[in-house]
């Protein structure tokens, strides 16, 4: 089964600085953080807030590639993790309506789904063994509503690390 994902967006993993995507289950609360190198972070961010660059990145080209083919990229599929490495598919449709799946890092594969405004989907199984669980409110003892400490550290990582980080 697959899980509808959204990109959160890009931060930073401190403190070994290393780019994560994250990604949420869209009816529900569990998040998939995939460790991304700098340049498909940047991919990814400039995707997210529409900037456009003088000339094409190479995930712009791809998806000017898939239209001037005729081709339509209907969803990205994030596979599995092998050896704490993730996978991914490319589900794209040709000019013949013929369905081709063809083999993606997920970084390249998110960075296209965002120009392409396609669908990312999560392996359940994926998602269950290494999805973070983190609900958005918790009721205490007393009944008020409370933030958990998991959710306000998560929230404080969040926080470190805007797109504009990895521009230049």
């Amino acid at each position: 089964m697959l899980i509808p994902m959204e990109v959160v967006g890009v931060r930073i993993e401190m403190p070994s600085n290393q780019p994560i995507v994250l990604l949420k289950e869209i009816d529900g609360s569990r998040f998939l953080p995939i460790w991304v190198g700098s340049v498909e972070a940047t991919a990814i961010a400039f995707a997210q807030q529409g900037m456009s660059p003088p000339r094409p990145l190479t995930h712009d080209l791809m998806v000017d590639l898939l239209e001037l083919l005729d081709g339509t990229l209907t969803a990205v599929h994030i596979t599995e993790m092998v050896d704490g490495v993730f996978y991914a598919t490319l589900n794209i449709r040709d000019s013949t309506s013929a369905l081709v799946t063809l083999s993606a890092r997920p970084s390249d594969a998110i960075a296209l789904a965002l120009r392409a405004k396609s669908n990312i989907l999560a392996n359940s199984e994926l998602v269950d063994a290494v999805g973070i669980d983190i609900p958005e409110q918790s009721t205490g003892l007393d009944g008020q509503v409370e933030d958990s400490q998991e959710l306000e550290r998560f929230r404080e990582f969040l926080d470190h690390i805007n797109p504009e980080d990895f521009a230049g």
